[in-house]
């Protein structure tokens, strides 16, 4: 198995929206990319999204060699992965689909390299199922567009080897990416749970009235959402406490929990649930105090105003 930090050619199976996305990534980091996708069309498609993601990638900056002139469209399946190093899944959202795609790529792949699936909620227990070799088939899911947003989120299922997961971790971090490496396969994975919470909680709201598509858009936009582009929800709420940091927060606002501030069921703020969360604020703020988060949260949030054009050229309001 080649070391993940050594890796050179990449397969991206599957090119529509993500797969495409993956493809531009990956040229973008400097990689030779073989892609292959059964639709009519695909390649001039996928060219297309290449090119148009380009200049965004330009402005990130390009790995040294990178180029888009390094991507080949195969014309089967085997052809794309006959000599990976390592490939990257995109295919619909369709389980059986999943489990007989994930299965050639098993048969068709050099042995020893890890498969991993872009799969948006699936887990890999479900779609190894027909796979000679499930050992080493991977979760490794992104966020559209792949070549913008960081995140990819990495678990493996029940016959999937531990080395696998942690060789796919340590890829995804080569290439650029900021990794997830998960515990244990839940349904939606993380981040797309915690959207998924808030998109059904909108959906209610248009539904019963309570709110405007613009207000809810904006709810975010010009509110949380600023906090959150610097710091996760716990660290934004943690300064909710003040000095007290979450500790204080939950013992606060912790009643709240009970109030029908939303659809979903609150869990019950228990012992073991309140030290796990004070806890982990705790870590996640590595030796940082109170005061040091939030002149970083302030000046990030400036930052942000700033780059969308909301602050003027001279840090005021416009």
């Amino acid at each position: 198995m080649t070391p993940p930090e050594n890796v050179r050619r990449v397969a991206c199976v599957g090119a529509g929206v993500i797969g495409g996305g993956w493809v531009a990534h990956f040229l973008a980091r400097g990689y030779d990319v073989t892609a292959w996708d059964p639709a009519p069309g695909a390649a001039q498609k996928l060219r297309r999204l290449v090119d148009a993601a380009w200049p965004a990638l330009t402005s990130l900056g390009l790995a040294e060699g990178a180029s888009a002139d390094r991507l080949t469209v195969a014309a089967t399946l085997e052809q794309a992965v006959a000599d990976a190093e390592f490939v990257q899944e995109s295919a619909p959202e369709k389980l059986d689909l999943k489990r007989d795609l994930l299965a050639r790529l098993d048969a068709a792949t050099p042995p020893g390299v890890v498969i991993a699936s872009s799969t948006s909620g699936y887990p890999m227990t479900d779609m190894q199922t027909t796979a000679a070799d499930p050992s080493r088939l991977v979760v490794g899911h992104p966020f559209n567009p792949p070549y913008l947003i960081p995140l990819v989120e990495v678990v493996g299922g029940e016959r999937t080897d531990a080395a696998a997961v942690a060789w796919a971790a340590r890829f995804y971090e080569s290439a650029g990416k900021s990794v997830i490496t998960m515990d244990n396969e839940v349904p939606g994975f993380i981040a797309n749970r915690l959207q998924e919470a808030l998109w059904r909680e909108a959906l209610h709201m248009v539904a019963n009235g309570e709110a405007t598509v613009r207000d809810i858009d904006l709810s975010i936009t010009e509110g949380p959402g600023l906090r959150w582009a610097v710091m996760g929800p716990m660290l934004t709420f943690a300064l909710a406490g003040g000095e007290g940091g979450m500790a204080h927060m939950l013992d606060h606002f912790g009643p709240s929990l009970k109030s029908p501030w939303t659809r979903l069921e609150a869990p019950e703020l228990d012992t073991e649930l309140y030290d796990a969360v004070v806890t982990g604020c705790d870590e996640a703020a590595g030796g940082r105090t109170i005061a040091d988060l939030v002149a970083e949260r302030d000046q990030g949030v400036i930052e942000v105003l700033r780059a969308t054009g909301r602050l003027g050229r001279e840090g005021g309001a416009r």
